[in-house]
């Protein structure tokens, strides 16, 4: 049995493949630097984390109208409920197309607006978390945490900050995200992809970030990573990220086994999947890294590690029963969590409905309610991300 999946990093941008953004270009009549889906795939060969940034805003210009938002939430849900995704807890940087013209309530709008079709067309519930891009004047920064709180009944549910750390720290974002803060909306800011673990303190500190988008570099402190699993502070880590844009140089070598070891409870997404050539989990399978994580998701550990990076999220043979029999027994008794989560049916399929339908909906709540215990997300049903 396969498990039902959950992305908690995923950037709508980076997930708009090359011939969608191709046929949205023409259709709004924007030049990209390639014409063809075969020039486009050779400008995602990137140097480094610089040129990443570089091709990201020189391909997403290309997004300019609400129906060009709801398109991108749309047809990424289709693609994640092909892999078995019910939820995704999705990123996008409204200050960007706004500064191309677009209104501040169009992007909202047709985010949201696509985030409803994800749920309609393909029963994958989409949560939102908006990005502050860090290059950006204050002033960016402001509006995007107050439309973010203004369309909180919409499915947004988070505050972000992404774009170049080592330029920016977060300290000048603290009252933002304050004011997100007492809107009802999670902080999720980006920390310790590329700068170092004072990045990811700062985040906790002057953020009061509930997760850490990537995290990774917090290896480099011990005090940081026993704060971090003692806090149970969740990381959403890319690993193939890391890998494409030089933040890694091998899968072997990344952090992610290191602090699960630790204890940190931590995420598996993809991040930017169109550019990085990606999907969950199907470039992870055979890494020393991915085998280590694997070992230890035992009866009793999976509540805590909350990551399965390998083969579809499949315990070893025989104990399937019993990994989600025990930790969904430890999960419901975790302090400060009920271990109760709903989740609705998907479209089409009747709550009354007995045989196959009743027992994947049994598999799907045991799944939730074992992983709402292991991480902060922002929603009434709250849990970890499996993604492989």
């Amino acid at each position: 049995m396969a498990f039902p999946k959950i992305e908690l990093h995923v950037h709508l941008e980076g997930t708009v493949r090359a011939r969608t953004l191709l046929q949205i270009a023409r259709r709004n009549g924007v030049r990209l630097p390639a014409d063809s889906v075969e020039g486009l795939a050779a400008l995602y060969e990137f140097r480094d984390f610089s040129h990443f940034l570089e091709v990201w805003l020189l391909t997403t210009g290309a997004l300019r109208t609400g129906r060009d938002f709801r398109q991108v939430v749309a047809d990424y849900a289709a693609e994640a409920a092909s892999y078995g995704a019910v939820y995704v807890e999705a990123i996008f940087t409204p200050a960007e197309p706004v500064g191309r013209g677009v209104g501040w309530d169009e992007v909202f709008t047709g985010y949201c607006d696509g985030a409803q079709q994800a749920a309609e067309l393909h029963g994958v519930q989409v949560r939102l978390t908006p990005d502050i891009p860090r290059s950006y004047p204050p002033e960016a920064a402001e509006l995007t945490a107050r439309y973010a709180v203004t369309y909180r009944d919409r499915g947004v549910v988070g505050l972000g900050l992404g774009g170049p750390e080592l330029e920016y720290p977060p300290e000048p974002y603290a009252g933002v995200f304050a004011l997100a803060r007492e809107g009802g909306l999670g902080s999720v800011p980006h920390a310790g992809e590329v700068a170092g673990p004072a990045s990811i303190r700062s985040a906790l500190d002057a953020l009061a970030a509930a997760r850490i988008r990537h995290g990774i570099r917090a290896v480099g402190d011990p005090g940081l990573v026993a704060e971090l699993a003692r806090r149970g502070v969740v990381l959403d880590v890319c690993p193939i990220s890391n890998l494409r844009t030089g933040a890694v140089a091998s899968l072997d070598e990344h952090p992610l086994w290191a602090l699960v070891a630790a204890g940190i409870p931590c995420s598996v997404s993809t991040d930017d999947p169109a550019m990085f050539g990606d999907r969950p989990g199907h470039r992870l399978r055979g890494s020393q890294a991915t085998r280590g994580v694997r070992a230890r998701l035992l009866p009793g550990r999976a509540a805590r590690c909350a990551v399965r990076p390998a083969d579809q999220g499949r315990a070893p043979a025989g104990r399937r029963g019993v990994r989600l029999g025990r930790a969904n027994s430890r999960a419901g008794r975790r302090p400060g969590t009920s271990g109760r989560c709903s989740m609705s049916t998907r479209p089409g399929r009747s709550a009354g409905r007995p045989g196959r339908d009743d027992q994947a909906r049994s598999n799907r709540s045991r799944f939730i309610t074992l992983t709402h215990a292991a991480t902060k997300s922002f929603t009434n049903f709250s849990f970890a991300s499996s993604l492989a």
